[in-house]
């Protein structure tokens, strides 16, 4: 009688015997599916734990708010007589007025000024998230617009034409109306800056997208920077106050040494 035989495939293999690649793709899907379960179960993890950390950090910002803000700001943050409302200002209002020590004000006056920052940065941070919390608002900047690698003479402009009538060209400051005053912008940080044209502290206005781009806004960050870390090309700049400073210093020193000279040569030829 014949051998029996069990048919065979085209390439010699048995029938109903699995592809040797079969174990590998079993493997490779199984690995698929744990890899994807254990990033989904490690995106929500971590998500958690960001809320709850964001969490927690508002419940902080409650209670320094609470502590040293609420007297002035309303234990609701919206306002009394003696301080407006900061519902809707957003976290860089907070970074810029607590980051710089206009905040708390030491006395009433025409304007907060600057003294030393009376808060730790993860304070200021809490304080921030906590009225950030309460409505939306212009958020604390970060990335390449704080870079000062911006078009330089795009700034220069734009500066001259938005901020210079008080800040002065230079950037050195300049008076105001009514004991108030626009500050100098050397030794500011660019966090800082970009705050100030976004929230508009004290009598500054302020500068929406819709006014200067953010493009526009790190163009004259770039160029105060560049003012700041480059000296007066016409030599001693007298402080960068314009032609006022420029004038007075002609009057009394060089029409000064005139007469002193004209005085000394009439003594010299009696």
């Amino acid at each position: 009688m014949p051998e029996n035989r069990k048919p065979t495939t085209r390439q010699g293999r048995k029938a109903g015997r699995r592809h040797p690649m079969a174990s590998v793709a079993l493997i490779a899907i199984g690995l698929l599916f744990t890899g994807g379960a254990y990033a989904a179960f490690s995106a929500s993890s971590a998500t958690a734990q960001a809320d709850a950390t964001s969490q927690q950090t508002i419940e902080e910002g409650k209670k320094l708010f609470a502590a040293n803000c609420a007297t002035c700001h309303g234990l609701a943050a919206d306002g009394t007589g003696d301080g407006p409302s900061l519902i809707g200002v957003g976290a860089a209002a907070v970074d810029f007025q607590v980051g710089t020590g206009r905040m708390p004000m030491a006395v009433n006056g025409p304007q907060a000024e600057q003294k030393p920052v009376q808060f730790t940065d993860e304070q200021i941070s809490a304080l921030a998230a906590y009225v950030a919390s309460l409505a939306p608002g212009p958020a604390i900047p970060e990335g390449e617009v704080l870079d000062g690698n911006g078009d330089l003479s795009n700034g220069g402009e734009l500066f001259r034409i938005n901020c210079a009538m008080c800040h002065n060209v230079a950037g050195a400051g300049g008076a105001l109306t009514e004991g108030k005053f626009a500050p100098p912008l050397t030794g500011v940080s660019a966090t800082h800056i970009y705050e100030a044209m976004v929230t508009g502290p004290q009598n500054m206005p302020v500068f929406n997208d819709m006014n200067i781009t953010p493009e526009g806004k790190r163009d004259i960050i770039s160029y105060l920077k560049y003012l700041e870390n480059n000296p007066s090309p016409g030599g001693f700049a007298l402080g960068s106050l314009g032609p006022v400073s420029e004038g007075l210093f002609l009057w009394i020193f060089g029409l000064g040494a005139v007469v002193a000279l004209t005085v000394w040569i009439t003594a010299k030829s009696n």
